[in-house]
């Protein structure tokens, strides 16, 4: 199911012209969420799109997001649908924030996954 869901997700994701996604396993390393998923978009309004895009089209799969924070600016929208919590950026907030590196365990073998 959760391979599924991420590739839902990813779909979506794509399909709306999401950047550079990137899927890292945290299970090892927080309680609050197994997958996380960083996204870019090149521009606010992109970033808000593909938010938009995302939020609808898992309620067409059926999946409704825990919560969305961020919409209201447009930098940096964070989706929750519970066990995959989606990071939809600009490169630039991406960059300074550099969520990769913070939840660099996830890097080990296995944490950085192609799906």
């Amino acid at each position: 199911m959760r391979r599924s869901l991420l590739r839902t997700i990813q779909d979506i994701l794509v399909d709306a012209k999401g950047l550079e996604v990137r899927v890292l396993d945290v299970r090892q390393l927080t309680d609050i969420t197994d997958y996380m998923i960083i996204v870019n978009g090149t521009s606010t309004r992109h970033v808000l799109s593909v938010a938009d895009k995302l939020v609808e089209g898992m309620r067409q799969h059926g999946v409704r997001s825990l919560g969305v924070e961020g919409a209201d600016i447009g930098e940096w929208v964070l989706v929750d649908f519970g066990d995959v919590v989606v990071h939809v950026m600009r490169p630039q907030t991406r960059q300074f924030y550099n969520l990769e590196k913070l939840w660099g365990g996830a890097e080990a073998p296995g944490g950085a996954l192609e799906i």
